[in-house]
C-alpha cells in the first residue's frame, strides 16, 4: 500500500498571518492522521516563515510519525538530533524562494550531506534526500547511504496542470524510480501534486510514499481536510 504524508507547513503560515495560536498545527496533524494520513511532514526553514521550533517540539512529543524537512547544515542537524523525529528529509533551501525549487546538489555538497546522513543514520532516523529525477543523483544518494530519495515532481505536476505533454517526464521519473529501487533505495515523490498528478504517478509501482502539502491544505478550505485526504488516498489506489 502506497503511503500518504501530509505537509502542514501552510497551517502554520495561516496561523502566523495573525500572530496568534489558531489554526493549531498540532491539532491539524492529529486530525490528518485520524483521517488516514500515514505521516506528517513539516519543513523547519531557517527563517521560520511557517513552522516554528515549538511546533517541532510539540509534534516530536507525540506518537505521530513525523517527517522533518531541513536544510543541509550543522545547525539544523543539531535541532533534528535533539528532537529525534522518525524521519528526516534533507532539502535545498534558498532564503528568498517561495517554495523549494529543485533537488539537492549532491556532488557539490557531497561531504556535508554524507556527514549529516551518517549522523542521522546512527540515531536510527530514516533519512531521505530530495532530488531531481536523474540517475546521477540516485547513484550519489546510494553512495551517501540515504535510506530513501524523494523525487521532485514539480515539473511533471506543472505539465499536467497546464495540459501539456508530460510523457517524457513521466518516463524519466519511472526509470529513476526503478533504478533507485534496484539499488535498495526506497522511492518517494513530492512537490506540486494534486489529485490528477498523484493518480498518474501512482502508476509507478516503485514509488512508495507521496508527500503533499499546499494542495491538501488549500483544498481543505473548500471541502474539508477529511474529504481531501480521502480523495488523495483514492487517487493513490487507482
Amino acid at each position: 500500500m502506497k503511503r500518504l504524508g501530509v505537509n502542514i507547513d501552510h497551517v502554520a503560515t495561516l496561523r502566523n498571518a495573525r500572530g496568534g495560536l489558531h489554526p493549531n498545527p498540532l491539532i491539524v496533524a492529529k486530525e490528518a492522521i485520524s483521517f488516514g494520513a500515514d505521516s506528517i511532514t513539516i519543513h523547519l526553514r531557517e527563517d521560520r516563515r511557517h513552522i516554528k521550533d515549538i511546533d517541532l517540539k510539540k509534534l516530536s512529543n507525540t506518537k505521530i510519525p513525523l517527517n522533518l524537512e531541513i536544510a543541509c547544515n550543522y545547525k539544523m542537524l543539531k535541532i533534528a538530533l535533539k528532537n529525534n523525529p522518525k524521519f528526516v528529509c534533507l532539502v535545498p533551501e534558498k532564503r528568498k524562494e517561495i517554495t523549494t525549487e529543485g533537488g539537492l546538489n549532491l556532488i557539490k555538497y557531497y561531504k556535508k550531506i554524507k556527514f549529516i546522513v551518517d549522523r542521522l543514520n546512527k540515531k536510527k532516523i530514516r533519512t531521505s534526500l530530495f532530488i531531481n529525477p536523474s540517475f546521477k543523483d540516485i547513484l550519489y544518494s546510494k553512495r551517501i547511504n540515504a535510506n530513501c530519495v524523494e523525487i521532485h515532481t514539480g515539473r511533471i505536476s506543472n505539465l499536467i496542470k497546464n495540459k501539456k505533454n508530460y510523457l517524457n517526464e513521466f518516463k524519466k521519473i519511472k526509470k529513476c524510480a526503478k533504478y533507485a529501487n534496484s539499488l535498495g533505495i526506497e522511492v518517494h515523490a513530492g512537490h506540486g501534486m494534486d489529485y490528477k498528478t498523484t493518480q498518474i504517478l501512482s502508476k509507478i509501482k516503485e514509488i512508495k510514499e507521496f508527500n503533499i502539502g499546499h494542495f491538501i491544505i488549500g483544498e481543505a478550505i473548500s471541502i474539508g481536510l477529511k474529504n481531501v485526504i480521502k480523495r488523495v488516498k483514492n487517487s493513490i489506489k487507482k
